[in-house]
């Protein structure tokens, strides 16, 4: 039963493919003609953050308060099914009048496709921690590699469905490929009973080692989404790359980070020490990283194409490395806070780490464009490395004073268990 759940969920990732579709449209000469009236440094800003990411995170709370009454099935297969159909519809905007119409109808159906992918990640995360609560790390690290497969073969199969049957073509197939999952979920998938829990999300977010375990999701996140508008843009201008070739500078990411993930994954869960160390090297290595990839002009380094690549492959490792363990941190946190286990918990966390990751990804992509434009592309990558660095020491730094209180406190657990030992008669009575 477990492989096949796995491969049910799997399915609510493709949202990335949609994603990098419109990326490597992007990437390409032509544009559809309701967007003529767009500035072309514009776009970014508009598809890769406001719209989707803003709505997903204000509506993560009032989803995983309804996980535990409608039930993990039917989100997901509810999630994917609106998901699917305003797909397809973003793909008939093209169809709409240009100027404001056209911009206020990409922005209700970006929010409504936001709504149902909210949905069906914040159960799917749920659905997998109740399928496999021993491996929760591994089977999250093993899901990444289908979305690195995303990252890898939208913006070719996007840009090549675009190049041959139009800007329609490529939303609608994938808006079909959705929805043909839908009942193959609803055959799959089983319903799984909860009983509703009297722990609140508020509760949650006040426990300090969650703050800056969400600290660190947020970090993460904003790196990642800083490269959306900002990467294709620098790397044309800086190494003159034919259009072609950009969406293969971005595969050095999408691979290290797709086949690094199921090893952190396992490490996560056979060790789970190491989770503290994973978080704090991946941090810093993140950090170092985004200050080579321009490289900052502080460092005195010049651009080369090589050391950008390799930046690159080293930004998706030290990503999954980061990343992979954060979810069963968190869940293993509130759970020594005496949070109730149970799907509702599951649901708690789900919608706390997703929103926290679509925060990063609307501020990243924003504060990011808003950088490359002013400072330029070698100093908004070291800012943005400052964030990784930041919450790299923070959590570092609580670790330290964490083992340091666990330490004071067994001696005084080892006195006390002395003293009860000690009989209360001596043997001589």
């Amino acid at each position: 039963m477990g492989s096949r759940e796995a491969a049910s969920v799997e399915t609510g990732r493709q949202k990335s493919l949609v994603r990098k579709t419109f990326i490597g449209l992007l990437k390409k000469d032509k544009l559809p003609k309701a967007m003529a009236s767009l500035k072309r440094k514009e776009v970014p800003y508009f598809w890769s953050s406001h719209p989707e990411c803003l709505s997903v995170c204000l509506c993560r709370y009032g989803l995983d308060k309804q996980l535990v009454q409608i039930g993990a099935k039917f989100m997901f297969v509810a999630g994917m099914f609106v998901s699917g159909c305003v797909t397809i519809l973003f793909g008939l905007l093209d169809r709409a009048p240009a100027g404001p119409i056209f911009i206020g109808l990409c922005f209700l159906v970006r929010a409504v496709d936001a709504i149902g992918f909210a949905a069906s990640i914040t159960a799917s995360f749920s659905i997998l921690a109740k399928a496999f609560p021993n491996n929760i790390a591994t089977v999250l690290g093993s899901l990444e590699i289908f979305t690195g497969l995303g990252l890898v073969l939208g913006p070719p199969i996007g840009g090549f469905l675009y190049q041959t049957y139009g800007y329609e073509v490529p939303f609608i197939a994938l808006g079909c490929v959705v929805l043909v999952m839908v009942p193959l979920n609803m055959f799959l998938l089983p319903k799984y009973d909860a009983t509703p829990s009297k722990d609140s999300f508020w509760k949650l977010v006040t426990i300090p080692k969650i703050i800056l375990l969400c600290f660190t999701m947020f970090s993460l996140s904003s790196c990642l989404g800083f490269l959306d508008p900002t990467m294709s843009l620098f790397v044309l201008s800086k190494f003159h790359l034919q259009v072609g070739y950009v969406g293969l500078v971005f595969l050095g990411l999408a691979l290290s980070y797709s086949l690094s993930s199921p090893f952190f994954g396992f490490l996560s869960d056979k060790v789970p020490r190491s989770r503290k160390w994973l978080l704090v090297i991946g941090g810093l290595m993140t950090a170092l990283c985004y200050f080579m990839l321009g490289p900052a002009p502080v460092l005195q380094i010049e651009s080369k194409l090589w050391l950008f690549v390799l930046m690159l492959v080293l930004i998706g490792f030290s990503l999954g490395m980061s990343g992979i363990p954060v979810f069963p941190e968190v869940l293993n946190c509130a759970q020594e806070h005496g949070f109730e286990e149970g799907l509702s918990l599951l649901g708690l966390v789900s919608g706390l780490f997703n929103a926290v990751w679509s925060l990063g990804s609307f501020v990243g992509p924003t504060l990011g464009g808003f950088l490359n434009e002013k400072l330029g592309f070698e100093w908004a990558a070291a800012v943005q490395g400052g964030w990784a660095l930041l919450s790299g020491l923070t959590i570092g730094i609580y670790y330290i004073y964490e083992s340091t209180c666990k330490r004071r406190s067994c001696p005084q657990n080892l006195s006390v268990t002395e003293q009860e030992r000690t009989p209360l008669l001596s043997s001589e009575t």
